[in-house]
């Protein structure tokens, strides 16, 4: 690949750029591609094995419902994988079949490595390792478990990130601390307990504590049904503070210090399962930021507000307190994407009507204040 134009380029061959792709397909855009630098769903093949989705997966397209996994209409990773919760592995192997049955141009191998806007043609121009692509629509949708944050707090280097462990029965040791409540906190806790470790979870905000209606800011029912599970066997402990530094003492050991004061001391490099890097890499200085830091997007159309012409899409979009991480949220702004790029290059958008149905359409974000009665 030495120079190719296209009218438009999804960086990313995850749940988000895929999903963009197939909305992309139906609306008959031509001259399109998908580049990924790994292979499609690399961020799931190189999740943890035991690493499961939170949200189950059900056939149930039948009863106006689409599987809550799912990022095409009429498919089903519950009926291509046969399983309710699928591992990473698994559901790579479901957006690869969607990408095969959907014929989306897929370019693996493919790292961008620089993007320049505008010109006279205001168009887009992407430095890769295989040559120049030029085009006229951008649609980031990297995604971000490739990008773990290795230094959240002084020492942090010391500790092993939740997205670099193979698999949680192969790590050697008996007793750990894991430093972040949240989801992947959480997972790494579980597997651990499971497989006869003891536990020690670390995190300020006591998630596990928590019942907020609005499951990004809340442990899954799935992760608290496991949590119940090993729950008698006293092999995970919780405690509400911060990790304030770690350092390695004389004989070889790791030691917390905590802002509650106490000091923990554990002989294996304690698991970092606080977050994620920001993925926008070559397009960080095309979008600005919220107060809280995320990327400023439009709410119609989750473009860029400084740089026309550049969608974001995936788990990093956020629109003031409605957040996008699950994928059956962010799902549901591929069509809004399709639509506005549809628009400017003058294609047909009666297709989207079978989106909006689906509840993949969501283009009024009025309606999505969590609250439950009961």
């Amino acid at each position: 690949m030495k120079r190719a134009d296209y009218e438009v380029v999804v960086v990313g061959a995850g749940a988000a750029g895929i999903g963009c792709g197939v909305v992309l397909r139906d609306l008959g855009v031509q001259r399109f591609a998908i580049l990924e630098r790994y292979e499609v769903g690399a961020s799931f093949r190189r999740w943890p094995a035991e690493t499961r989705l939170l949200t189950p997966s059900f056939t149930t397209n039948g009863f106006g419902m689409l599987d809550p996994n799912a990022i095409a209409l009429q498919t089903s990773p519950a009926y291509s994988l046969r399983t309710e919760h699928p591992t990473g592995s698994e559901y790579a192997r479901y957006l690869e079949g969607i990408s095969k049955y959907f014929r989306l141009p897929v370019r693996s191998g493919v790292e961008v490595l620089d993007v320049q806007s505008g010109g006279e043609e205001k168009r887009f121009t992407l430095r890769t390792n295989r040559g120049t692509i030029r085009c006229r629509f951008l649609v980031w949708a990297t995604g971000e478990f490739q990008f773990p944050d290795l230094r959240p707090f002084p020492g942090a280097v010391l500790c092993r990130h939740y997205a670099t462990v193979p698999s949680w029965s192969a790590l050697p040791g008996e007793e750990f601390v894991v430093i972040g409540g949240y989801e992947s906190g959480m997972d790494a806790a579980v597997h651990l307990a499971r497989s006869g470790r003891r536990v020690t979870v670390v995190d300020p905000a006591a998630p596990w504590a928590s019942q907020a209606p609005d499951p990004s800011l809340s442990l899954s029912p799935f992760t608290l049904d496991r949590l119940r599970e090993i729950g008698g066997t006293n092999r995970i402990q919780f405690v509400a503070a911060a990790a304030e530094e770690v350092v390695q003492t004389a004989d070889g050991r790791h030691a917390i210090q905590l802002t509650n004061g106490e000091r923990l001391l554990t002989a294996e490099p304690p698991i970092l399962a606080t977050g994620f890097s920001s993925s926008l890499g070559p397009v960080a200085n095309l979008f600005e930021r919220q107060e809280n830091g995320s990327p400023l997007v439009t709410e119609a159309a989750d473009e860029s507000t400084i740089t026309p012409g550049l969608f974001l899409s995936g788990p990093m979009l956020r629109h003031d307190k409605v957040i996008f991480c699950f994928i059956y949220k962010f799902r549901q702004r591929f069509a809004v994407i399709g639509n506005a790029i549809a628009q400017r290059l003058g294609l047909d958008t009666a297709v989207l009507e079978q989106y909006r149905q689906a509840s993949m359409y969501l283009d009024d974000l009025s309606c999505c204040g969590v609250a439950c009665a009961c």
